[in-house]
């Protein structure tokens, strides 16, 4: 059972405010309701005739059935509670619900900015060519730092990524035949043990992918056709990147169903090692995962959460996307067997082979899939995964982190429209407003 947080604001002097701050001083009364169905629009009707404003409407998990937490913002100190917050509590108390004080929560002392985010889709293409390393670069020990060759190539096919604006169309690369091969090593090898180790949903994305003629193993897949075939499943397109982004950029991305990809290519000489996203990667890990419209809903709502996220909630969500998305594990009933096997959804086990054997070896660690400790546990980039985390099934794993990605605070509410994709930023007066008459309409 669900219980619903809902914050009313009563209007001060003090009340109108930028939405890229936090209300100053000001304090916040809870307080919960029991009643039958409907008691959240009853209550609602009663704050509305009382002339208070909703500032936001949230909803948490709770053994009582058909319990709502109320959450009342005033300038007053607690210890002097204005007239109007005991009325509303009396007021609910006549209309059958048993209202009291549950938890008072600390004013805010000053005003926070919130970071800059983009609001439309063109303001992405300032993150094309803003990366933290690779792209046309390498480090010491990549496969191809001491191949002049190789390094000429990557950086012309980065170029891409450099020139490209939103509304252009997407850039092509005349792959070589070296290339070519690279990919058909990397495709045949993963093919082998997909029906074995990959979920469902991925098998099934697949095998639609290579029916239509988008992925075979003897080419590489072109940007442009890809991005087209995910546009018409779930609404993602895929965008040109010049390399790795910061975790705030991509993930802003997504918020936009805009998923960064690179298009240059491991090195020939290690097939089936990366130190980096490649086009391998993209387009063997991610983009199946991305036709599931239940994995891109949850990517699309990591997204919209990262939006003016804090510095220490972006580390948390791209700990939760890293275990997840990339490296996430859950389990599936297979053919014929009496327990569930486990399978793997993250991209960066599905598009590595090394990777899917290890994650299937009995060495690594597995743990229970819970976004809060993956949050805060560490990972290393250029290794073998020493932890896992498994679900309990795929629908689950993703039900988990969207719930995760609903517990940030922000001090304003965002939304995405699908027609200009751009984002419309809301107070949470706006926000419980909106909420508010769509419940009446209900």
């Amino acid at each position: 059972m669900l219980r619903a947080a809902t914050r009313v604001f009563l209007p001060t002097p003090a009340s109108r405010h930028s939405l890229r701050h936090v209300r100053e001083l000001s304090s916040a009364v809870v307080f919960t309701v029991h009643d039958q169905p409907g008691a959240l629009r009853k209550a609602l009707e009663f704050l509305e005739h009382s002339q208070v404003n909703l500032s936001s409407i949230r909803s948490k998990r709770s053994t009582e059935p058909n319990e709502f937490h109320i959450e009342i913002e005033t300038s007053q100190p607690v210890q002097n509670l204005p007239a109007s917050v005991r009325n509303i509590l009396n007021g609910l108390q006549r209309r059958g619900m048993r209202a009291s004080l549950a938890e008072v929560i600390p004013a805010e002392s000053k005003a926070t900015d919130a970071p800059w985010f983009p609001k439309k889709i063109s303001d992405l293409d300032a993150f094309s060519s803003n990366c933290l390393q690779f792209g046309g670069q390498l480090d010491a020990d990549h496969p191809g730092f001491h191949d002049e060759e190789y390094r000429l190539r990557r950086a012309k096919i980065t170029e891409n990524a450099m020139r490209y604006k939103h509304g252009q169309r997407l850039p092509s690369v005349d792959y070589t035949t070296a290339e070519q091969q690279t990919w058909g090593v990397v495709y045949e090898k993963l093919a082998a043990l997909r029906p074995a180790h990959a979920c469902r949903e991925y098998n099934t994305a697949m095998r639609l992918l290579e029916q239509d003629g988008i992925f075979t193993p003897r080419a590489i897949p072109q940007l442009g056709d890809v991005s087209a075939y995910l546009s018409s499943a779930t609404g993602f397109t895929l965008k040109p990147v010049m390399g790795l982004l910061s975790p705030r950029d991509f993930l802003n991305g997504l918020a936009f169903r805009v998923f960064h990809a690179t298009q240059y290519i491991r090195h020939p000489s290690r097939p089936l090692y990366t130190p980096e996203p490649d086009v391998c990667h993209e387009m063997l890990g991610h983009a199946p995962m991305l036709c599931d419209a239940q994995f891109a809903q949850m990517s699309q709502e990591i997204g919209l959460s990262s939006l003016g996220a804090t510095d220490e909630d972006i580390e948390r969500l791209s700990r939760v996307y890293w275990f997840s998305v990339e490296f996430g594990l859950c389990r599936e009933k297979g053919a014929g067997a009496a327990d569930k096997e486990i399978r793997g959804f993250g991209a960066g086990v599905l598009s590595s082979f090394g990777e899917l054997e290890h994650a299937h070896s009995g060495k690594p660690q597995l743990l229970d899939w819970d976004p809060e400790t993956a949050a805060r546990t560490n990972y290393p980039i250029e290794k073998y995964q020493p932890t896992y985390f498994v679900a309990k099934s795929f629908a689950s794993a993703t039900e988990k982190i969207r719930q995760f990605a609903s517990t940030l605070e922000r001090p304003f509410e965002v939304e995405f429209c699908p027609y200009s994709r751009s984002i419309k930023v809301l107070s949470r007066e706006e926000k419980a407003d909106r909420l508010a008459c769509e419940l009446k309409r209900t």
